[in-house]
């Protein structure tokens, strides 16, 4: 049979083998087929047309393929979603009835579009959904058709760390614009540490991949071994491709931006093809892009530091014996925030040029003849390769080594870690810009100059002199101009040639000017003159973000305090402080988008986005959006029944609209199991009422209904997406929000859908954390007071139009009124700036809504019953993070106040002044919660100082306790804590506010769900495992079973215990009827009684 004939049946069988399954050619080998015509190695598929979803399931070839299938028909859906759950495959495929016309897609995100039978699309409406090089696969008659977007003209790629082997980082993209829309979003949701080194080494893009070397270990503690991981991803919509572990690597408890530089140097994507270091130590590596791979290593490469792809070449720059990690901790940890450490000598280096296809050694040069390669300067255009040296600038012949010209350049050879000088070179000529020869010492007197180069590890801000920019002809070495320039915060100088001039400027901290001149490349003249940005437009941060900056041809993106956006055709400047690039490394401008990877920042926390954004300038506008409720086969049959819920039920996340986590029914404190079911997947907090439990498994798009006496399943419905939280039930109805941007209301008995309201504006996905979302999702757990429905949808007030604010009747799902949160100026469209303060803005990011029966609450902000905005004046429980967040990231908390404040000294103050931990619960009269002891400028890591986790009990409006610092120091603390607290205690310094507890307890477990229960306080977790190591991550992600504590809530004594298969999920503990119900991490639900006496 020829492959056409094979495709073709292929495509009749996914419409028709729902009638004769028999005749249609096996699922998996279709598959193959189709994507073996196509090329698409990985990525988000979309299969139109799905039947009954084999083809659909076996699209999904390996762990690279998001896949969604769509039929119109209801009962192809059914069959569809069945199949795929008896695959155990639901999430990463997942079903939907789609009924024609536009795709609910956003612009360019899809890699295939297969579609089988009668399906029919506008073309145009395709090749909006497709990514650039995406692929139509349409069956007309009996055969198919391949139909494939083109990638932009417009649009570039960044091959390298400062976008190719130029060094000028400046990608010719004339689409990446200011930002709008989101595109995609993964994770994690933060980076590891604000005191230690940055969790993102490096980010490239080529061929609509994105590739970067990643600290994927626990966000709950930097004190945990790292876990450094090459990650690769579809461009476009951020599907997972694959991963390579990386290691040994820099040491990640090396202090915040304190370098080295070169870290971003070790990775490479040209084509299909990805260069790396996978280590510390060992050779540079080739993959195949799509699948990771390896296709060659290359011997002789071990210690490469710094990798550039040019013409074919790789060029390497070898240290010599340079096999270990480059920062070694030798005294105690956490002090590197505090003491400088002299760098160990610069090992002897080389520079090799190999033929990146066989491997072949084109030339070497051994130190003696480099003269000393300063870090970061290698760069190659054409046929010459260039690099400063410590005395000089060099040109060598690409294509033999030979030396064509030196021009002498003296080198600051004592200098910061993170320092080095700047090469660029770019249409024949090379700009080399450096910090200056002297500066002075901490007694005001020039330094000397050592004979060889030495670097300081120091996290020390701004320590930035003024330099020069020498400008040289690249054919010959003959100076051309001369202008000052000056490095970052804690960043190399930045030099761009964009829109036909030179940038760069002067912006360490905020008093100073900033880019106020554009000069030409000739004569370094100024072209284009700017005022200093002190005075036009509020910056607010203190110094510049700690990276360095990047631009395109049309705009210079600067991070003053976000990403601010310079149009180099004007000098125009628009800010966004609301996203940010990563720690050291920033952000990079490329395929249309703006990639901003995840941050360890508190400033503008209620606002910033978090994660690893993808964003748009621009999107193509709706044609329509549909009817936004939908009702369903159980509307006709709701009742104006009362609720029989009673006081011993738990109907709602954390048991009332004021998430209080507290119910005045008793449970002993003695318990046993009485059952258990096993659901599978990452569960929600479950809920109980009339005699059910309710819980929905989130990756899957599963709510689940139980017998609350004996597990019994008693049925179970899909959502068009995933669901993060528990329904609220209501009369009768078990309501429910969704990722598909829709909240659900369904019959509580039987699970049959009652209505569906899409509170997005419009059915529009992308790709969030791996999964299909709407870009507006609403959480799972709905507010519902006095018969009204309250929640939120969308993910930040100044992406997509806004968060939305709704109010529904909660009995028939009629839309009572609704709000959009912008924080946009209305008559720009950009960023207010009359409003901003310091580390603080307007805006919002969503969340699960609370109430306390007069006032709404979405974590710090307040509204009125309408919706309408108002002071935030009233204490409330809420976290700064979002109540589903479970990273336990060390710059947030819950507390029970106003507000959260933020940046660098910012973060800590809620915390001392207000009840503030891991978890909370409260009632009338008392906080309980379990958290840390103190929270401190440096992170407040437990397990790197003075910060230790315990329960605690604290009154609601508690005092705030200030005494003096004479504190024995700990046997972990640094010496220089220690000398600080005796100054301190001599001088009688007050210590930081505390608030003042009831009583305090130690506890041997990591506290992951905490509940009150009348008089008794239950709190389960994994053991905290005192070693730390590889140990206490297995313990953290469940591996280690789990304990469940009983505690007088009088006093905080211990009761009972019990010990877990499982630990709990976040927040996952609940009480109701005498009973304790557990969400656990290995899918089970448990239920836990009194022991029988």
């Amino acid at each position: 049979m020829s492959l056409r004939t094979a495709l073709a049946l292929a495509g009749a069988a996914a419409v028709a083998c729902a009638a004769e399954p028999p005749t249609a050619p096996e699922p998996l080998a279709a598959a193959r087929d189709i994507l073996a015509a196509t090329g698409v190695r990985g990525g988000l598929v979309v299969h139109l047309g799905c039947g009954d979803g084999r083809l659909t399931a076996a699209l999904c070839a390996s762990d690279a393929y998001l896949v969604h299938g769509l039929d119109p028909d209801p009962a192809n859906v059914q069959k569809a979603r069945a199949h795929v759950r008896s695959l155990g495959l639901y999430g990463k495929v997942a079903i939907e009835r789609w009924e024609g016309g536009a795709l609910p897609y956003t612009d360019n995100l899809v890699n295939l579009v297969v579609a089988s039978g009668k399906t029919r699309v506008p073309r145009e409406e395709v090749m909006r959904a497709l990514a650039p090089n995406g692929v139509l696969y349409a069956q007309e008659g009996d055969r198919w058709t391949k139909l494939v977007k083109p990638r932009p003209k417009e649009i570039d790629e960044w091959t390298h760390s400062l976008y190719d082997a130029s060094n000028n980082a400046v990608a010719a993209d004339s689409l990446v614009g200011p930002p709008k829309h989101l595109q995609w979003v993964s994770g994690p949701r933060w980076a590891r540490s604000h005191d230690q080194l940055s969790s993102t080494s490096v980010v490239v893009t080529s061929a609509g991949r994105l590739f970067a070397i990643v600290d994927e270990g626990p966000t709950a503690s930097v004190a945990l071994p790292p876990a450094w991981t090459l990650v690769a991803r579809d461009a476009f919509n951020g599907v997972l491709l694959w991963k390579r572990p990386v290691g040994p690597w820099e040491n990640h408890l090396r202090g915040f931006r304190s370098g080295p530089p070169e870290i971003s140097r070790r990775l490479v994507a040209v084509g299909d093809r990805v260069y790396v270091t996978l280590g510390y130590g060992k050779p540079v590596t080739a993959l195949d892009a799509a699948t990771g791979e390896t296709l060659k290593t290359y011997e002789g490469t071990e210690g490469t530091r710094e990798i550039l792809w040019h013409e074919g070449a790789l060029l390497l720059v070898v240290a010599q014996g340079d096999a270990k990690h480059a920062a070694e901790p030798g005294r105690p940890v956490g002090a590197w925030l505090f003491w400088d450490e002299q760098e160990k000598r610069e090992p002897p280096k080389q520079l090799v040029a190999l033929k990146a296809e066989s491997g072949d050694v084109l030339w070497k040069k051994a130190d003696a003849e480099l003269g000393g390669l300063m870090p970061m300067t290698l760069a190659a255009q054409g046929e010459k390769v260039f690099y400063q040296s410590t005395s000089a600038v060099v040109c060598l012949e690409a294509r033999t080594g030979r030396e064509l010209w030196r021009t002498p350049r003296a080198t600051n050879l004592s200098r910061p870690a993170w320092s080095a000088p700047t090469l660029v070179v770019h249409g024949g000529i090379v700009y080399s810009a450096d910090r200056g020869l002297v500066e002075p010492d901490a007694k005001g007197k020039e330094s000397t100059t050592p004979s060889g180069l030495q670097r300081t590890i120091t996290s020390k801000g701004g320590v930035a002199p003024v330099g020069e920019l020498i400008a040289l002809s690249a054919q010959t070495g003959r100076e051309l101009w001369r202008a000052p320039c000056r490095e970052c915060y804690n960043a190399p100088a930045d030099v761009f040639v964009a829109g036909g001039r030179v940038w760069t400027g002067n912006l360490v901290i905020n008093r100073d000017p900033g880019i106020t001149a554009a000069l030409d490349p000739a004569t370094g003249e100024p072209k284009l003159k700017r005022d200093p940005d002190p005075g036009k437009w509020t910056i607010g941060m203190y110094h510049h973000r700690c990276y360095r900056n990047k631009a395109t041809e049309r705009y210079i993106l600067i991070g003053r305090a976000g990403v601010e956006f310079i149009e180099t055709a004007t000098g125009k400047l628009t800010p966004h402080h609301w996203v940010r690039g990563a720690c050291q490394y920033g952000i990079v401008p490329a395929n249309g988008l703006l990639y901003a990877p995840p941050h360890a920042c508190a400033c503008y926390i209620q606002s910033k986005l978090n994660g690893f954004n993808a964003l748009a300038a621009a999107r193509t506008p709706a044609a329509s959006v549909g009817e936004r409720l939908q009702r369903g086969p159980a509307f006709s049959e709701i009742s104006n029944r009362q609720s029989p819920i009673g006081d011993a039920d738990w109907p709602t996340y954390r048991h009332d609209p004021a998430r209080s986590g507290t119910t005045p029914s008793a449970v002993p404190a003695e318990l046993k199991p009485v059952w258990e079911a096993d659901l599978g997947g990452r569960l929600t907090q479950p809920v109980v009422a009339e005699g059910r439990v309710f819980v929905a498994s989130v990756e899957d798009h599963a709510v689940h209904a139980l017998d609350a006496s004996d597990g019994k399943r008693l049925w179970s419905y899909t959502a068009g997406g995933r669901v993060d939280g528990p329904p609220t039930i209501n009369d009768g109805l078990a309501l429910f929000g969704c990722a598909d941007g829709c909240v659900y209301a369904l019959r509580a008995a039987d699970g049959a859908l009652a209505w569906r309201f899409r509170a997005a504006p419009e059915d529009r996905r992308t790709v969030a954390y791996g999964q299909l979302e709407s870009v507006w999702p609403v959480h799972g757990a709905i507010l519902v007071e006095d018969g009204v429905a309250y929640f939120a949808a969308g993910r930040s007030s100044f992406l997509d139009g806004g968060i939305r604010l709704c109010r529904l009747d909660a009995r028939t799902g009629k839309l009572l009124a609704e709000r959009t949160l912008s924080s946009r100026d209305p008559k720009t469209g950009e960023e207010p700036q009359e409003t901003i303060r310091g580390f603080d803005m307007p805006g919002a990011l969503p969340d699960v809504l609370s109430s306390d029966g007069t006032s709404i609450f979405m974590r710090h902000l307040r509204l009125d019953r309408s919706l309408a905005a108002q002071p935030p004046t009233v204490r409330h429980l809420f976290s700064s993070a979002g109540f589903v967040d479970d990273s336990w990231w060390h710059r947030t908390y819950w507390l029970l106040g106003t507000k959260m404040e933020s940046g660098w000294s910012g973060w800590v103050v809620a915390g001392n002044q207000a009840p503030a931990g891991r978890l909370l619960v409260a009632d009338a009269t008392s906080v309980y919660g379990y958290g840390r002891d103190r929270y401190e400028l440096h992170g407040s890591h437990v397990g790197l100082g003075k910060a230790h986790h315990r329960l605690f009990a604290c009154a609601r409006e508690p005092k705030v306790f200030r005494g003096p610092v004479a504190q024995p120091a700990a046997k972990t603390e640094s010496d220089l804590d220690k000398g600080k607290a005796a100054k301190a205690k001599a001088k009688g310094q007050p210590a930081q506010p505390r608030v003042e507890t009831r009583w305090t307890q130690p506890v041997p477990l990591l506290v992951r769900g905490l509940v009150l229960a009348e008089k008794t306080l239950f709190l389960a977790g994994p053991p905290d495992v005192a070693s730390g190591g590889d140990e206490a991550v297995a313990a953290l992600a469940g591996r280690k079973g789990g304990l469940l504590w009983a505690v007088a809530a009088a006093d905080g004594k211990k009761l009972a215990e019990l010990k877990l298969e499982s630990p709990p999920v976040h927040d996952g503990l609940i009480a109701a009827a005498g009973r304790l119900y557990l969400a656990a991490l290995d899918g089970k639900l448990l239920c836990l009684g009194g022991r029988t006496k």
